[in-house]
Parts: structure tokens; C-alpha cells; sequence
């Protein structure tokens, strides 16, 4: 199954890639490496068709959604300490930085694919200021974060 990470602020959240680093302009589609090829793609919750936002899942408070997905973000404490699992870890970070800092508050939830719904494993109120490490962020399955400033 697929793990997806999932952020809700009440502020519009920035979408679309982060982290690739093609080898030009010109050639937007090709990579020198692996590692340049990385990248995390952070969709909204517009639905086009219904043109409307969509909820990715009933527990988020917050109309204002992004999903993303990486093979590199580990689960829980099962870390690689591969090069393109630091890059995914460091881009996730900087991109909840960011809206942190533009909102104040971001809901946070991490599930795998069809288990938006299930009841949080564990939900925690957390300070933006007391996070120390990007992979401080790694959250279990189905663990539920509110971030503040």
C-alpha cells in the first residue's frame, strides 16, 4: 500500500514539485541522477470536476489541504539514511516550515492509501520551535499532528 502525507492549514497551501533539479529549462525531463530526479509532489484538494475542494480526510478542521507521496519518506522509525530519503525528509520540512510560517497552524497526518478515515493511532499538539531535526517529523501510521508556531 502507499503512504501518503497529508497537511490542512486555514491558509492556501502552495502545490505542484518540489526538490527536482532537471538539467535545464530546456530539457525539464531530464535528470543527471537519481537524486536530482527526487522530488515531492504536493497536490491540493480542488477537484475539477465537482469544481469544489474535496476533504482527504474527516479528521482535518482546516478547508485548505495538500497530499503528497514519496517512496523516500520512511514510516515510523524505519529509516534507510539513503541520499534521496534526506532530500524527500529535508523538502517536507522546509515545505511545513514555510506554511507554518504563513499560517501559523497546520494539521499534519500521515496514513497509508485507503485508511484517510480510520481512527488516529496517536494525535499530538506539537511546537513548531521545539522540532530540531527534519526527521523529528516522521510521523507512525495514522499519527496526527497540530503544529504551532
Amino acid at each position: 500500500m502507499t503512504q501518503y502525507i497529508y497537511i490542512a492549514s486555514p491558509m492556501r497551501l502552495p502545490n505542484g514539485s518540489f526538490g527536482s533539479n532537471p538539467l535545464s529549462s530546456e530539457q525539464p525531463n531530464v535528470f543527471i541522477n537519481e537524486l536530482d530526479f527526487t522530488d515531492l509532489y504536493f497536490d491540493n484538494n480542488y477537484y475539477s470536476k465537482l469544481k469544489r475542494k474535496i476533504s482527504y480526510s474527516s479528521h482535518f478542521s482546516f478547508d485548505y489541504q495538500v497530499a503528497a507521496y514519496s517512496n523516500h519518506i520512511p514510516l515510523g522509525l524505519v529509516y534507510k539514511g539513503t541520499a534521496e530519503e534526506v532530500k524527500c525528509v529535508t523538502i517536507l520540512y522546509s515545505y511545513l516550515n514555510e506554511a507554518l510560517n504563513a499560517s501559523g497552524v497546520l494539521e499534519y497526518f500521515t496514513c497509508l492509501s485507503g485508511k484517510e478515515d480510520s481512527a488516529v493511532s496517536n494525535k499530538r499538539n506539537i511546537r513548531w520551535m521545539d522540532i530540531k531535526d527534519p526527521y523529528e517529523i516522521v510521523l507512525e501510521d495514522l499519527e496526527f499532528w497540530v503544529i504551532t508556531l
